[in-house]
């Protein structure tokens, strides 16, 4: 039976964690089935319980850049390993990260680690708040920001009304101080301003979303939303988490040529191991404690087994010159590929791409907010993905979520992706 050893390890799972999973979208809910179960991975392949082997864009939701099980990165965790685990006090290779990370980013001049994505906006909202002293925040239907309950917000019935709670356990009180808006809607924006004078600190937003699918900004949107936040004193803080050290050496800040006041980063920072981080110039930075009032901690911050790896990430991926023109030429090819066969199998469909993100929606027109994305055929992508995984091909179990390509793949793995989308879409 296919995926036999996997299902019967989901059984057991579910008797001991909730849903059987530690990460909602693991469960393929969205798209049904059982999960694959992972035994191992290396490059651009992942290889399952009952030893399957698929071609990987997934690749952990965006860190393996490299691809899996990347020998530098491996060996420096081994080594380090070697030396302790964890110790609860400063260690030099954190400072040697964030100078380097410093000098890889523009527009900021310290950076502070912690343990996930989520901890990373979470904390650079509260900073956000300490330093402008406001209390009210913009984030766009859509983008996700981690499981923080400032983030957790649905939309509510009017443009400048608060939203509702989009899971249970966020209180009233967090909800009143989210503001939503549209992506790609700069005039959206503004109507919140214009609602609540001096009282917004932050506007966070993904540069790149990549939690409704790809869709990138268009129209100038984040020129204009710098703009807008200037004239307002609010920061612009940028959730960085996919696309930093992703979309380029220096994130999308580099790509767009925008300047956030507080960016996010993780994924890629980390190495495949738990890592986030936020970072600023000098005189937000400096608000957090022990210099300022602003407290955030975390007793496996600056963890030296995560340091490691996402350091020996950060000096390859600075080293190499042309990683990002092999991840853009790749990519480009996918996209060409599944474009030629899409059409040619009279496919109803939308491909958005941004350097190495990448995705497919069933629709028509334009997909460029949450709203165009809703409108994706669901039960066609459920149908497109497990094809797909039938036959080797892993991408993302959900339409809402984008692809991430490694630069192991080679051209075979791409030609033989393009061929099995021809095949199930014929």
């Amino acid at each position: 039976m296919l995926y036999q050893r996997s299902k019967e390890l989901f059984v057991e799972a579910s008797n001991y964690i909730p849903g059987g999973v530690n990460s909602p979208v693991r469960a393929f809910k969205s798209v049904g089935g059982t999960p694959i179960y992972v035994k191992s991975a290396k490059g651009a392949y992942l290889y399952d319980e009952d030893d399957r082997k698929y071609i990987d864009y997934i690749n952990s939701w965006g860190p393996m850049i490299l691809g899996h099980a990347f020998p530098p990165v491996v060996e420096a965790v081994i080594e380090k390993t070697k030396q302790g685990t964890s110790f609860g006090t400063p260690t030099a290779i954190e400072t040697e990260i964030a100078k380097l990370a410093v000098e890889m980013v523009p527009n900021i001049d310290k950076i502070r680690f912690v343990n996930s994505g989520t901890e990373a906006c979470m904390s650079a909202v509260r900073l956000a708040r300490g330093y402008t002293k406001r209390e009210k925040i913009i984030k766009f239907r859509g983008c996700y920001h981690g499981h923080s309950d400032s983030f957790l917000i649905a939309a509510g019935s009017g443009l400048s009304t608060f939203g509702v709670p989009s899971s249970p356990g966020v209180t009233k009180g967090t909800v009143q101080d989210t503001l939503l808006s549209d992506y790609n809607d700069i005039e959206s924006v503004k109507a919140l301003f214009e609602a609540n004078k001096d009282e917004i600190a932050c506007v966070i937003i993904e540069p790149v979303a990549g939690n409704m699918g790809c869709v990138p900004p268009v129209n100038d949107f984040l020129k204009k939303l710098r703009e807008v936040c200037t004239e307002n004193n609010a920061l612009l803080i940028f959730d960085e988490v996919m696309t930093g050290f992703r979309l380029a050496k220096g994130g999308a800040q580099e790509l767009f040529g925008i300047d956030a006041d507080i960016v996010c980063f993780g994924k890629v920072i980390g190495g495949g191991l738990p890592v986030g981080a936020f970072a600023a110039r000098n005189e937000i930075m400096d608000c957090l404690a022990p210099v300022g009032p602003v407290y955030q901690a975390g007793t496996l911050s600056g963890n030296p087994l995560a340091m490691a790896a996402g350091l020996t990430m950060l000096q390859s991926i600075n080293n190499d010159k042309e990683l990002f023109d092999r991840l853009e030429a790749k990519t480009a090819y996918l996209e060409k590929g599944i474009r030629e066969v899409l059409t040619k199998n009279n496919k109803t469909f939308v491909v958005n791409r941004v350097g190495s993100m990448i995705s497919i929606f069933f629709c028509e027109g334009k997909v460029e907010n949450f709203e165009d994305a809703a409108k994706a055929d669901t039960p066609e992508f459920k149908k497109f993905f497990h094809d797909l995984l039938e036959r080797g091909i892993y991408i993302a179990p959900s339409s809402y979520e984008t692809w991430f390509i490694t630069d192991a793949l080679t051209y075979e793995d791409l030609h033989e992706t393009i061929a099995k989308i021809e095949e199930v879409t014929r």
